[in-house]
């Protein structure tokens, strides 16, 4: 029987590049890197029989995955072709209606539970088949679930969490946030910042519930040899919580701190007297901060009034679920990082104190906040 002769087997550089990867790699299928072999020296002219001596395989292996390349794609040739297999034991409405049901709320149907264990969804599943027309989810269990489940990309034993926009304005109020760090940072880089200056703009926001707490035992220093770390009793008191108040000059990095038991109107209204302190009179203050209502109270309207100068202050609100448009939250995150990491006091007082205490030395060394998230992909009108 004459052997059959086939064509000269041409790839494309591309093709030959990935074609040598795949023979370099050490992870793939020794499948895949050997049908690779085959292709790149069938087509650099290799006879076959010089092939099966120099890979040792058989003739049909180096026959059939050539007829491949020549077939389709060098690469899709490298794996293998799809076949029929057996029939699926779970029929696709079967498993639409098992989706269906991971997809309503265990309470919808009866049950006590807000979400879905696996060994509930199962329960019910063998309790409703017969009900439901699907008689091959009779002995369905956990691995054939988390399959069906996987493939719908459905987690019903999870619960992910989203921020709902609930301010129609919220582009609009973001938009003016940005021009004003746009505008600040244009002046910071102006040559005569400091002779120019005549307004100030501050971020501000507060940061409730630091927590004042107190060793019981006695805490162990390192020791080389026997203690590796600090190591501290499991037992502790807690000796109530404080509220830090505060604001960072956003020309000079400079931080106002103030810190009280809690943070109402009264405590907003003593933090923006310290502000009008630390300025000139003739000074426009900008502040940027949240709309709560500790900061638009008519206790707080009543001490603007008072000032006898209506411009002395002006409120730039960030729009609502959008704290994190401000600056002063990168502070927090830095001090929450930083000094007051692992914290331990013998009183509210000390802690008061330290907070005082860990500012002053960040204010040693100001660092000016910068934002970058788009903002050159503002409006150019300043």
């Amino acid at each position: 029987m004459p052997i059959l002769k086939r064509k000269p087997l041409i790839l494309a550089e591309e093709d030959r590049e990935a074609l040598l990867k795949i023979v370099a790699s050490r992870n793939l299928p020794a499948a895949q890197i050997e049908r690779a072999k085959i292709l790149l020296l069938f087509s650099e002219g290799k006879k076959i029989k010089y092939i099966a001596e120099h890979l040792h395989i058989s003739r049909d292996i180096i026959n059939r995955c050539i007829d491949k390349g020549h077939a389709y794609d060098a690469l899709k040739s490298l794996k293998d072709l799809p076949r029929s297999g057996r029939n699926p034991s779970i029929t696709d409405d079967a498993k639409s209606w098992v989706l269906s049901l991971a997809c309503q709320r265990p309470k919808e149907l009866g049950y006590a539970s807000e979400t879905w264990t696996y060994s509930e969804l199962i329960k019910h599943i063998r309790n409703n088949y017969r009900h439901a027309g699907h008689n091959c989810l009779s002995k369905i269990g956990k691995g054939r679930l988390n399959m069906i489940l996987s493939k719908g990309n459905i987690k019903p034993h999870k619960i992910s969490y989203y921020l709902e926009r609930r301010d129609p304005e919220f582009e609009t109020k973001m938009a003016n946030v940005l021009c004003v760090y746009k505008e600040i940072q244009i002046f910071n880089e102006s040559s005569n910042m400091e002779r120019e200056r005549k307004s100030v703009t501050i971020s501000y926001d507060e940061k409730p519930g630091i927590q004042a707490i107190k060793n019981l035992a006695p805490q162990l220093s390192p020791l080389p040899g026997k203690y590796q770390a600090i190591a501290r009793d499991h037992q502790y008191k807690r000796l109530g919580t404080v509220s830090l108040l505060a604001g960072i000059d956003l020309h000079t990095g400079h931080v106002i701190p103030l810190v009280k038991d809690r943070h109402r109107s009264q405590e907003f209204i003593e933090f923006l007297k310290l502000v009008d302190q630390t300025y000139p009179k003739s000074w426009k203050i900008r502040i940027i901060l949240d709309n709560h209502s500790a900061h638009t109270s008519k206790e707080v309207r009543k001490y603007l009034l008072s000032l006898g100068k209506p411009n002395r202050f002006e409120f730039i609100f960030t729009p609502k679920h959008g704290s994190w448009l401000n600056l002063i939250e990168s502070f927090f995150s830095k001090i929450s990082r930083s000094f007051l990491r692992h914290i331990r006091v013998e009183s509210k007082k000390e802690l008061v104190e330290r907070i005082y205490k860990g500012i002053h030395d960040i204010n040693q060394e100001p660092v000016i906040f910068r934002w970058r998230y788009k903002l050159d992909e503002i409006s150019n009108s300043l």
